[in-house]
């Protein structure tokens, strides 16, 4: 039975690298991002490197570069995730703003308004608009991105749009004036 004695073996490996690895990796990935988010990005890392074990070159020093190799791009997809949220949320103003004909002030207060309802609107919501909008991706298109039925995908849609109709409609700005074409109900014209 050398099986049960591999997966040991495997464990007590996998143990030892973690022990000795850990304490320097948080130090790494606190030094480059958020305090708050290093632990998520931590155990990421080591959960990766559990389902590739295999891979861990055999020298120490090697692995801990390594495993530092796996957290740096775990960093890197994050920044990375976090502009293009950003660049979608501006697209999205200025989509918004070229759609209006007002003064200069109430572009700006328009522009203000949808980027506060776009930050309050879920991760789905955001990458569900994002997809439609921004993508022009049709519902089996955009279904095939995230993973699910197109079905799915065009409810997502739909939720997404009211949210953030409901967002814009209960802004300061439109509070005592009724909104006129906002970006979802323009999604939702052929």
């Amino acid at each position: 039975m050398s099986y049960p004695s591999r997966a040991a073996d495997s464990q007590r490996a996998f143990r030892f690298l973690y022990e000795s690895a850990y304490a320097d990796l948080l130090k790494f990935v606190q030094r480059r991002t958020d305090p708050a988010n290093a632990e998520d990005v931590v155990a990421e890392t080591f959960l990766i490197v559990w389902r590739r074990f295999q891979e861990v070159p055999g020298n120490q020093d090697d692995a801990r570069a390594w495993i530092f190799g796996i957290a740096r791009n775990l960093l890197l997809n994050a920044r990375r995730s976090e502009q293009r949220q950003q660049a979608l949320g501006v697209r999205l103003a200025e989509a918004s703003m070229e759609s209006q004909s007002d003064s200069h002030a109430d572009l700006v207060s328009s522009r203000v308004d949808l980027s506060r309802a776009w930050a309050l609107l879920s991760e789905v919501h955001q990458e569900t608009l994002g997809l439609s909008v921004f993508e022009n991706l049709a519902a089996p298109q955009a279904a095939l991105v995230v993973g699910i039925s197109p079905v799915a995908f065009r409810l997502r849609l739909t939720r997404a749009r009211r949210a953030l109709r409901l967002l814009l409609e209960h802004s300061p700005q439109n509070a005592h004036a009724t909104p006129t074409t906002t970006l979802s109900e323009q999604a939702s014209t052929p």
